[in-house]
């Protein structure tokens, strides 16, 4: 099992203007880093906890060998009820994240979660998250059904020392014995020991122009589908959410279009003629790059959140502009009172100050 990054997924690829680092505040080895703007990681250093793969907004991050999607369902067929980390999963159950445990808390009752099994980093970063992740999915599980997830702490023996043995044994540089043994296995651990980097080409961004909503985004929506619907629906606040949002935008906004160009799963939209800005709350991770690019800051989180849009989801219209073409290429801008788009009124500028400039360098030659 290896760590696997979709650079084409990761928002930091869409803007260099992306503030998120939430793989890198998680990662217990701190081996995530940021090389120019882009993601990179040394193999080597990494312990398979899946917590990056649990805080990506975008699901940019996965682990090799290990289907969620199938955990989930294979999960729902069981009689398993409890849940513990390296048991139930081959990593930390940081790596579900809230969306799973809410889908979880609503589709298997009464799922129990043994905290007392994460042992998965020194420092107790990952079993922090985890108890955090757990309380706020029964957060919203209290406000749309009666379901809840248990935490339990059943102290249990977990043979984590064979494990990390196991894995100080994959990934250090091993024997001459192990060498002889395995040729392939020795180019794999040479290769996990130098820094991975990731690069954008032409396919990466033919890529990140495809709108893609997250995998458990998708199996949420389905479950809270199929979910009965709560007889009161409550406004909660957006402090205590951390995987959707509501928004609306400011007058201040100038139409430049780049929000919705650049949102991963396509819960900013526009129409064909770019006279509205329309938002779908259902669609969006609150990765905040939307707001990371607004130059004028117009785009703004709503205090509160309409549990409401979880079960009656709606695409609704943030702001409208007024659209005419330009009289002198034709295309369509946001009318300002000028009949020229912007870019008609810089190339008509430039000409004037270059005309200006070359009636000043006549007049010093005479």
């Amino acid at each position: 099992m290896y760590l696997e990054f979709n650079i084409a997924s990761c928002v930091r690829s869409s803007s260099r203007f992306s503030s998120c680092i939430k793989c890198i505040d998680i990662c217990p080895t701190k081996t995530i880093r940021v090389i120019d703007n882009s993601i990179a990681f040394t193999p080597k250093d990494c312990i398979d906890c899946g917590g990056c793969v649990g805080v990506c907004p975008t699901e940019a991050f996965s682990l090799s060998n290990i289907s969620l999607i199938d955990f989930f369902f294979n999960l729902l067929e069981s009689s398993d009820e409890v849940l513990e980390c390296k048991s139930s999963l081959d990593s930390c159950l940081t790596i579900l994240g809230v969306e799973y445990l809410i889908s979880l808390g609503l589709s298997k009752p009464n799922l129990k979660i043994n905290i007392e099994g994460c042992r998965c980093d020194k420092h107790g970063e990952l079993k922090k998250r985890l108890k955090e992740n757990i309380k706020e999915a029964n957060f919203i599980l209290s406000n749309i059904s009666d379901r809840e997830i248990e935490i339990i702490s059943k102290e249990k023996e977990i043979e984590r020392d064979r494990e990390r043995d196991k894995t100080l044994n994959r990934r250090s540089l091993f024997s001459l014995k192990g060498i002889a043994k395995s040729r392939e296995q020795f180019l794999k651990e040479v290769e996990a020991n130098e820094l991975k980097e990731f690069k954008i080409d032409s396919k990466t961004i033919q890529d990140i122009r495809e709108k893609h909503i997250p995998d458990r985004r998708k199996l949420l929506f389905t479950i809270l589908k199929n979910s009965p619907k709560p007889k009161e629906y409550y406004f909660l606040s957006l402090d205590d959410i951390s995987f959707i949002s509501q928004k609306y935008i400011e007058e201040s906004c100038t139409n430049c279009q780049i929000c919705y160009r650049v949102c991963p799963t396509g819960a900013l939209s526009s129409d064909s003629k770019f006279s509205i800005i329309n938002f779908s709350a259902i669609s969006c991770v609150k990765c905040h790059l939307c707001h990371d690019v607004c130059e004028p800051n117009s785009i703004k989180l709503q205090r509160g959140f309409n549990t409401e849009e979880l079960f009656k989801p709606e695409i609704k219209k943030l702001i409208s502009f007024n659209i005419k073409r330009c009289s002198e290429c034709g295309n369509y801008f946001t009318y300002r009172g000028v009949n020229e788009c912007p870019r008609c009124q810089i190339e008509e500028e430039e000409a004037i100050a270059l005309h200006q400039n070359r009636g000043e360098f006549k007049f010093k030659i005479k």
